[in-house]
């Protein structure tokens, strides 16, 4: 929920309502290939308490993820920032973290700041709202919409 309340509110929504169009996306199979083909030896998927999916884990604790592009770079940051958070709070120390952009051979570190808490506490409350409301949001008509599996339901 954290990653699309970061692209688009209105595909959070589309999601905690149980609206899924992304099983006929071809650009979400070839993430899903892409995060299925890289880093082949690790440990991949580890879902703790159905509420944080880590692509995997490195080491002693840094936590990984997968990205396709940089496109969404901020919403990618914040997931991760997000699992470190909430791992946080159950106890774990000396979290560190990594997004891996395998096609342009990238990696990226990412710190939780004390802000960052901060700010989760104010993003949780805005996702909550979001969860209640009756319609979607508006859309957001942005030039990631054109690649989004929910575009046909924003838009035709």
């Amino acid at each position: 929920m954290i990653y699309y309340y970061f692209v688009c509110k209105r595909k959070l929504w589309y999601f905690v309502n149980d609206i899924n169009m992304e099983q006929n996306s071809e650009l979400v199979e070839l993430g899903k290939l892409l995060d299925q083909t890289s880093y082949a030896k690790e440990e991949k998927s580890i879902l703790i308490d159905n509420t944080i999916n880590i692509d995997f884990i490195k080491g002693e604790c840094i936590l990984h993820e997968i990205k396709k592009t940089k496109s969404i770079e901020e919403a990618g940051i914040w997931q991760v920032k997000y699992y470190m958070y909430y791992l946080q709070e159950k106890g774990v120390k000396n979290i560190t973290a990594k997004i891996d952009y395998p096609l342009i051979k990238e990696t990226k570190e990412v710190f939780l700041e004390e802000q960052d808490i901060k700010t989760f506490e104010d993003i949780i409350k805005k996702i909550e709202k979001i969860v209640k409301e009756e319609t979607p949001p508006n859309v957001i008509d942005d030039k990631i919409c054109k690649k989004c599996a929910y575009y046909d339901l924003c838009y035709i």
